[in-house]
């Protein structure tokens, strides 16, 4: 694929549209509903398929300056080329834009194979192989990969070997990003989308020739030098209406430095007795709760409330289940009553799509009893 990207950026071959390999269903829906083979606009690079509420693939249409302008603003950002980690699906815009910023600094990225799942047991040796090339050392994971490297000691000590981790996919727990902060890993949290190739905010900033405000109604709006020019299946309304923009489906907030807080998504929102609560709050504030290793908040019908707060929990090994009243309390230290949960489960483990975002709505399905 390496090949094949770095034709599409000096513009000597067709666009790319990346499908996941071994999944002829996902194969056919996509290449059949994205039209590969059909005709479209020259400066198109790479076609990255994102889907709707309706699950029907939209396909952001990313150019080749708008590819590179991403990946030099990250070496930028991150102290210089340098060479990477894949270690994440190179069909998801995170694991491209690896490949991208190799194609652009000249250097071979150290894959691991995450086909058939994450295995940190393969994180020493593919580090170690980074070390044979010269210059700087960069991974880039989500949560559930960072906290399951963090429980292996091995695994640990070879990611703080390396100049950053970047990190996507949605917030990490406060307790993973301390640990990491410990165990002296360089995480560099990022946000960003395959309409905007990839992260183009770190750690709140926005990288250089990227820009951000906000509505009225505190709804993130991006633009810049790394923005797609709009879906191969445009939808209504065109969340890329306004040239130069792209409205998103996430609630934010800046702080008086310019810092942006990523609140949570607007459609996620849980709308309980009148008052609107967003879970990643309610997440972050669970999460450090001694016995709670990973959790997931999601709204249910009431017929009284509207919505009531409920929460997917996974424990610590041999920890003890905890009360409603038990964690609201816990959750009154920070958050306003309003936003603690009325209903707990005790899951395995959290649903979660791609590449690790949470699958809130298998959660509302599983649940939901009217």
């Amino acid at each position: 694929m390496m090949a094949a990207l770095s034709a599409v950026l000096d513009g000597s071959a067709t666009p790319v549209l990346p499908v996941p390999g071994g999944d002829l269903r996902q194969y056919e829906l996509l290449t059949s509903s994205l039209r590969a083979g059909e005709q479209i606009d020259d400066d198109v690079a790479l076609v990255i398929p994102t889907s709707g509420t309706t699950g029907t693939p939209k396909g952001a249409m990313l150019t080749a300056p708008a590819l590179i302008a991403s990946a030099t603003a990250t070496h930028d950002r991150l102290g210089g080329a340098g060479t990477w980690l894949l270690a994440l699906p190179p069909h998801h815009i995170a694991g491209v834009q690896v490949l991208i910023r190799s194609v652009v600094a000249g250097t071979t990225p150290i894959e691991i194979d995450v086909s058939g799942g994450f295995d940190v047991a393969a994180l020493p040796d593919a580090v170690a192989a980074m070390q044979l090339s010269s210059g700087r050392k960069y991974a880039s994971l989500v949560g559930v990969q960072l906290a399951k490297a963090l429980a292996d000691p091995v695994a640990c000590a070879a990611l703080a070997e390396l100049d950053a981790v970047l990190l996507g996919g949605g917030p990490a727990p406060a307790p993973v990003l301390e640990a990491a902060a410990v165990a002296g890993i360089s995480v560099v949290r990022s946000y960003g989308m395959s309409e905007t190739a990839g992260g183009c905010v770190y750690d709140g900033r926005p990288l250089d020739g990227v820009a951000v405000r906000l509505e009225d109604d505190g709804r993130i709006v991006l633009g810049g030098a790394t923005l797609a020019k709009g879906y191969r299946n445009p939808t209504d309304p065109d969340p890329f209406a306004e040239t130069g923009w792209f409205r998103t489906d996430d609630i934010g907030a800046l702080d008086d430095s310019g810092v942006l807080q990523v609140l949570g998504r607007a459609d996620d929102a849980i709308s309980t007795g009148g008052l609107t609560v967003l879970p990643q709050p309610v997440e972050a504030a669970l999460s450090t709760h001694p016995d709670v290793v990973d959790c997931a908040v999601f709204g249910v019908p009431d017929e009284r409330l509207g919505q009531r707060v409920a929460a997917a929990l996974v424990l610590a090994v041999g920890a003890p289940e905890p009360s409603v009243a038990d964690l609201r309390a816990h959750l009154a230290q920070t958050l306003d009553a309003t936003a603690a949960p009325r209903e707990i489960h005790i899951v395995e483990q959290v649903p979660r799509l791609g590449i690790g975002k949470v699958d809130r709505r298998a959660l509302v399905q599983r649940y939901c009893t009217g």
